[in-house]
Order: structure tokens, then C-alpha cells, then sequence
């Protein structure tokens, strides 16, 4: 057994281990409990040791609580990935591109996962069953670029994700290999020297990473982020805009520069998906756009990500702009995407507000 695995096992799993580790008076055990029979419990060690104290904003990304029991207008697959999937563990949306599901588990588990439906359970994403997912691709000449997902990919084996590198690789027309994951964070030992030359074999592979707060980027974080970009390994950050997490402009503009600093181009903020669970997590769209503010023109713009919303109900990335925020209302805000197509994204119920000068 590798280091990193034997790591993996040492987290915390249970309503219990929260109890030792941060006290009785600290931890809601039933309300935990009955969060991690919806979707599972795991916490790695790296990710226990940057939480400062209870609520804190890695506290809060992890730790079940009983917000996810209270379902308002969230839905279990808010992104209808679902209906646009052909094969087993395929998601072909877009003209060019497809999402691959590869693995069912993470590393450490995030509260507002956006398929916690499947996420955890090996019955949902299967690994037995991707020649169904290869014959798609060999058949489908306009695919160029498969985004590797799950679940995260650098939780299987080297062995593992060489097999569906040097597949993919094997299909002529396929052109970009990209991998999801939030390992470097949540388990930096899992990006070893041997990792990062097996993905070089296979260029060009680009790495997106997710880090959603400043304290992720520990001195592991960043030593892993290093060593992938020592292998000639093109990151890309994904960050998901969380209340209580990072819904503050000094907050994610440290986090984007920390990102640069470590050679990670940020590349999106998402607004917080619809899904039941998450509720919680989600913003006002003004929160999203004084953080933009913020950041364009105030710092490199290296470090300035694209805000978007995934538009429910299957409509893809909407790059939030004044082009594509065609009217807000109390409750939701209307979108065009970038087929011209419109949809609909329900604000929070809580709190909608209205942004100024957009109506």
C-alpha cells in the first residue's frame, strides 16, 4: 500500500471521529449522522488540520450539518448531466467536449457537491463498464477534448489513470486530456514524482484544480501544484462561491493571487449549483459580481477568473456579463447562453436580492 493510501485511511469518517477530535459541545451528532447517511462522511487529515475552529470556512466545506436536511428548490441533478449522457459514465454536452466519469470517491467530500447523487456510491458510477464510454468517442470524430471527473480521477492508481490516458491517447481525434480533481488540497501526498511523469507521457494533459479558500494553500498544497507544473502539466483553478466560505472580495482575491503565485491560472468561480443539500451555500448573484468588480483592474488580470453560472436544466456555462444577464427579478435571474438559448436560475429563496443598475 502506497503512503497516500494509507493516509487516505486515517481520515475521518464518522460523527464520532468529529467528536474526538473537536468535542462533544462542538459537533451536532445527529444532525451529522443523518447528513452522511444522504451523502457520505470523509475528511483527510490535511484537510482536519486546516480547520481553525468549528464554522470556519474549511469547517463548513466539510462537516455535515442540518442545513443539508432542509430541501427548498433544490434538485438532485441540477445540471440535467443525466439526460445529455449517451453511455454509462459519459456527459456529451457540448459540440466538442465531453465529461468522462472515471472514479465514484474523493478524497474528502464536499458539502455542496453537485453530484452527490452518484458521488461516493461505486453502483452509480461504475467501473466496469467504460468500452460502452470508448466505443462513443472512437465513434464521435467532432469530440476533441474529454474532461476526466468523478468523483476524482487521482484517486485510482497510477496503473488506473494510465489505462484511460493512453486509451484516450489512442483515439486519433481526440486532441486535450484534462483531470478534474481536489487531491493537492485534500491529499497532497497522492501527487508523487511518479504521478506527474506517467501524466507527462501523455501530453498535452491539463490538470484543473479546485481550491476554494486561501488556508488550502498549504506548504503540501503547494509543493503537489509544483511538481505537477514541473512536469509540464498546464494547471487551470475551479472555485465554487460559498456563503461563509469565500463570499468576500479581500477573501478571493488573496486566494486568486496565492493561486498565481503557486502557477495556477484561475480560470472559473462558479456560482453555487442548485442541488438539494447545498441550498445553504448559495449567493445572491450581486455577491458574485462585487467580487468581479473587485478583482478586474484591482489586481493582474492573470488572476481574474470568468464568473459563471451553470445554467440548470442543461444549458452549459454562462459567463455572467451584461450580455448574458438579461433580467433579474426577486427570484430568479434570466440567462443566455452561448448558443443564444435562455434559461432560467432560481435565486436563493432566503435572500434574493436585486443587483443595481440591472433590472
Amino acid at each position: 500500500m502506497e503512503r497516500w493510501q494509507t493516509t487516505l485511511r486515517e481520515g475521518c469518517t464518522s460523527a464520532e471521529g468529529l467528536v474526538e477530535r473537536f468535542g462533544a459541545d462542538l459537533v451536532d451528532v445527529q444532525a451529522v449522522r443523518e447528513a452522511a447517511e444522504r451523502f457520505n462522511l470523509r475528511i483527510t487529515p490535511a484537510v482536519l488540520a486546516q480547520i481553525v475552529k468549528p464554522g470556519d470556512p474549511i469547517w463548513r466545506q466539510y462537516v455535515p450539518s442540518a442545513d443539508e436536511l432542509e430541501v427548498e428548490d433544490g434538485v438532485e441533478d441540477p445540471l440535467a448531466e443525466d439526460a445529455d449522457s449517451p453511455v454509462p459514465n459519459l456527459t456529451h454536452r457540448y459540440p466538442d467536449r465531453v465529461l468522462f466519469l472515471v472514479s465514484p470517491v474523493c478524497a474528502s467530500y464536499c458539502r455542496f457537491c453537485t453530484r452527490r447523487r452518484k458521488v461516493g456510491d461505486p453502483e452509480k458510477i461504475p467501473l466496469n463498464q467504460f468500452d460502452g464510454a470508448f466505443a462513443y468517442l472512437r465513434d464521435h470524430r467532432e469530440v476533441r477534448d474529454v474532461i476526466l471527473s468523478g468523483g476524482d480521477p487521482l484517486l485510482l492508481s497510477d496503473r488506473r489513470i494510465e489505462f484511460f490516458l493512453s486509451t484516450l491517447r489512442g483515439i486519433e481525434h481526440l486532441e486535450i486530456l484534462r483531470i478534474h480533481t481536489r487531491v493537492p488540497g485534500q491529499l497532497p501526498e497522492r501527487v508523487t514524482p511518479e504521478l506527474c511523469e506517467m501524466i507527462r507521457r501523455y501530453h498535452p494533459v491539463f490538470v484543473n484544480v479546485h481550491f476554494n479558500h486561501p488556508a488550502e494553500l498549504t506548504p503540501a498544497a503547494v509543493r503537489a501544484l509544483e511538481l505537477l507544473a514541473d512536469a509540464g502539466i498546464p494547471l487551470g483553478s475551479q472555485t465554487v462561491l460559498l456563503k461563509g466560505v469565500n463570499d468576500d472580495p479581500a477573501v478571493m482575491k488573496e486566494l486568486m493571487q496565492r493561486l498565481l503565485r503557486a502557477r495556477v491560472r484561475p480560470y472559473y468561480i462558479y456560482q453555487a449549483d442548485v442541488v438539494a443539500g447545498g441550498e445553504h451555500f448559495r449567493t445572491p448573484l450581486e455577491v458574485g459580481l462585487r467580487i468581479m468588480r473587485e478583482l478586474q483592474g484591482w489586481t493582474s488580470g492573470l488572476a481574474v477568473p470568468r464568473f459563471v453560472i451553470d445554467a440548470p436544466g442543461g444549458g452549459g456555462k454562462i459567463t455572467v456579463h451584461p450580455d448574458s444577464v438579461l433580467s433579474v427579478s426577486e427570484r430568479e435571474v434570466v440567462l443566455r447562453n452561448y448558443a443564444g438559448d435562455v434559461y432560467r436560475y432560481p435565486l436563493p429563496m432566503h435572500e434574493a436580492a436585486v443587483p443595481e443598475g440591472i433590472g
